[in-house]
């Protein structure tokens, strides 16, 4: 019974299509996109130019993912990677694979030279704010709003 992170492949898909879907619908309570839009975000993340997805496996089954977005950094003038998702089936919240994929995302931003690895979560998501504590994250300075 051991856990598996590795960068995801076409084999995946599906896998995370149910994944995304639990971690949308179900965990966030939001609306289902549709599988084909979800499909071809995750096609676009295997290309690797605009982001790229880990995945963490149990005996072979997906049980959670991450996913870095490459951007810019107005303040750096570099190349920065953003977090925007970091989820795990319940039984594997506070285990070694939400530990390793965190783990994966930050050493990608590293050995390709990206300037730092930022994030958020929800405001009222304190499990995950103490397990990003726990990783080392720093709350930053800026609110964060959004639009549509």
């Amino acid at each position: 019974m051991s856990i598996v992170v590795r960068n995801a492949e076409f084999s995946d898909v599906n896998g995370l299509v149910a994944l995304m879907h639990n971690y949308i619908v179900t965990f966030y309570g939001k609306a289902w996109p549709g599988d084909r839009t979800v499909r071809q975000l995750i096609y676009t993340l295997l290309e690797k130019h605009e982001g790229i997805q880990f995945v963490a496996l149990q005996d072979g089954e997906l049980v959670g993912f991450a996913t870095l977005y490459f951007t810019y950094s107005t303040m750096k003038a570099e190349r920065i990677t953003v977090m925007n998702d970091l989820f795990v089936l319940e039984p594997y919240r506070d285990t070694i694979a939400e530990s390793q994929l965190f783990l994966a995302c930050q050493r990608y931003t590293e050995d390709l030279g990206f300037a730092r690895m930022s994030w958020i979560t929800a405001k009222d998501n304190a499990r995950a704010q103490v397990f990003f504590d726990k990783m080392g994250g720093v709350q930053g300075d800026w609110v964060n709003y959004s639009i549509g």
